[in-house]
């Protein structure tokens, strides 16, 4: 089953892009939670962090890789930003396709809320 990610990736449902490379896809967040709010997805879809495969390694590792870049060049990198992974219902996940969420911009208090 296709879901909106796979969408943003084949090109189908427009996002705004930030980063892409052969394995990975950076874009804004359509209900920003911070003055930036970028999620990262690797391009292969694998549905949570259960669903991991030691071969999937290098790849996830590459988000937080993707998430530091962009902090840099968005500027708030120095000052801080959070990056966040849900897992499954009780964790938050809405989009069952991995993904990871910068943001920064203004200071993040915690908990959230």
């Amino acid at each position: 089953m296709s879901t909106l990610f796979d969408k943003i990736i084949a090109r189908e449902v427009p996002a705004e892009i930030v980063y892409e490379d052969d394995q990975v896809l950076a874009f804004n967040d359509i209900n920003p939670q911070a003055p930036t709010h970028v999620l990262i997805i690797p391009k292969k879809p694998i549905a949570t962090l259960n669903d991991l495969s030691e071969e999937d390694a290098a790849l996830v590792g590459r988000l937080p890789l993707v998430a530091a870049r962009l902090a840099k060049q968005l500027g708030f990198a120095e000052e801080g930003y959070r990056v966040v992974m849900n897992c499954n219902e009780y964790g938050g996940q809405s989009v069952y396709h991995i993904h990871m969420h910068l943001l920064g911009g203004r200071r993040l208090n915690w908990p959230p809320g």
